[in-house]
């Protein structure tokens, strides 16, 4: 079973990394576009993450449903923890993303 949480924390480290970078230096966030790196993308690729847990989290749910022995239980549920709480931690950046767009069209121009 490889989920790729590990990649996620990796992420999520240089993401913190950059962010420590964009505080000492402000211009960091110009290097930072010239490579290619852009919020959508980051996103979308986190969307994908998570669709790939619980794509994999309901292919090892059949393969235990089905009887294949080379799953146990205790696999499935750990993948579906998994997916489930990456999918509960997009909801909660959505549920901010919204928040903070509602806040910004609220402001007086």
């Amino acid at each position: 079973m490889n989920i790729a949480a590990n990649n996620l924390y990796s992420e999520l480290q240089s993401m913190s990394q950059q962010a420590v970078k964009f505080e000492s230096d402000p211009t960091a966030l110009a290097t930072n576009k010239a490579q290619g790196a852009n919020f959508g993308d980051m996103l979308q690729q986190a969307i994908d993450n998570v669709n790939g847990l619980q794509q994999n989290t309901s292919a090892l749910r059949t393969s235990f449903d089905q009887g294949d022995r080379s799953v146990s239980l205790s696999d499935v549920m750990i993948a579906s923890q998994k997916s489930s709480v990456a999918f509960d931690a997009t909801v909660q950046v959505r549920n901010k993303l919204i928040e903070s767009y509602k806040e910004i069209m609220s402001m007086p121009v």
